[in-house]
């Protein structure tokens, strides 16, 4: 008596359901990567405003606290060496800025005093950051 085998049926892989987990990945990363990108400054009580915008080339950050501390990306520095050291780090940058995050518990004129040693440091593209209201 002859046994009939059943044909076997080659496996496959398919496509659609890859293609949707491969774009779920890519668009992870790229909103991991842009929401990186932007906070480089410290965390600090930022005034507000109705009508911010975000410069993401800039290229450092300068933030200053409620208790007048001074940091230069993440680093702590005081305020007569900010001028030498944000021309140092900006040394062969082609148009380089700066974003500055200052708390809102900042008087004026010691935001003013920031300003004018990040000027003398020769940087004019500064870019004051603020949250959405």
């Amino acid at each position: 008596m002859k046994v009939k085998l059943s044909h076997t049926r080659k496996s496959r892989i398919e496509m659609i359901p890859l293609i949707d987990i491969v774009f779920l990945i890519m668009v992870t990363f790229i909103y991991s990567t842009l929401s990186m990108a932007v906070h480089r400054g410290l965390s600090v009580f930022l005034p507000t405003s109705s009508v911010v915008e975000v410069e993401k080339q800039l290229i450092l950050s300068v933030t200053i606290t409620g208790d007048k501390k001074l940091y230069v990306d993440k680093e702590p520095i005081e305020l007569d060496r900010l001028t030498q050291t944000l021309s140092a780090k900006i040394q062969g940058q082609a148009n380089p800025g700066v974003l500055l995050f200052a708390d809102n518990a900042i008087t004026y004129q010691d935001l003013f005093k920031v300003l004018d040693h990040i000027r003398m440091a020769g940087l004019s593209r500064i870019s004051l950051q603020a949250e959405v209201k």
